[in-house]
């Protein structure tokens, strides 16, 4: 018999329906056996989610697992770290898409080139990341992946104005993207992935 599948839909798949990939079940699992450690669940209920984590098809699933739970004292780290700056100069810069390290404020300066800071593949245990963004001449793009949140109530829109592409169904435990700062001539855009993007990081 043939197996069938769902008809492609041209509507958004929801942020909870995404599927999870082996390094969102890793980061779910090391954040589980982190609050099992500190007392905060027992080692049956640890098992339990443990089971339940490593068999989760989607964000959704995950983002139960650890709804109920602060972020782990590696946060502490990311905090210290000194801030990212990045400037575009004339040849640009970018931060991403691969794995980085995540401090608590990155400052971002568009100039001739444009700057490019992509979180889509960072493990962030950070609750919330200040960025602050200059467009000056060639803007600033920021890309977040879907689930996580963005408040833009601290930047000047400028000329070039501010973009906001995201979606606000922001799930429990992932970071908030504080932006600050002023679009200039260039502008500031913050967006989710596109299609393309999505289908590297394969979830589309």
């Amino acid at each position: 018999m043939t197996a069938q599948f769902p008809e492609p839909s041209p509507r958004p798949v929801p942020t909870e329906a995404l599927r999870a990939s082996h390094d969102d079940r890793e980061a779910v699992v090391e954040q589980l056996r982190d609050a099992a450690a500190e007392g905060r669940i027992d080692f049956d209920e640890l098992d339990a989610r443990l089971e339940r984590a490593l068999t989760a098809k989607t964000h959704g699933e995950l983002a139960l697992l650890t709804a109920d739970l602060p972020p782990t004292h590696s946060s502490s780290a990311a905090e210290s770290l000194p801030p990212l700056v990045l400037k575009g100069g004339i040849s640009g810069a970018s931060r991403g898409p691969g794995r980085w390290e995540v401090p608590g404020h990155v400052v971002a300066h568009g100039g001739v080139g444009g700057v490019s800071l992509d979180f889509t593949r960072v493990e962030c245990r950070l609750a919330e990341v200040v960025v602050e963004a200059y467009g000056e001449t060639s803007g600033v793009t920021v890309v977040i992946p879907d689930g996580w949140g963005v408040d833009t109530g601290g930047i000047d829109p400028g000329f070039g104005g501010l973009t906001d592409r995201t979606t606000p169904d922001r799930l429990p435990g992932t970071p908030l993207i504080r932006l600050t700062g002023s679009g200039g001539i260039g502008g500031v855009v913050v967006r989710h992935p596109s299609k393309r993007e999505r289908r590297k990081l394969g979830t589309s």
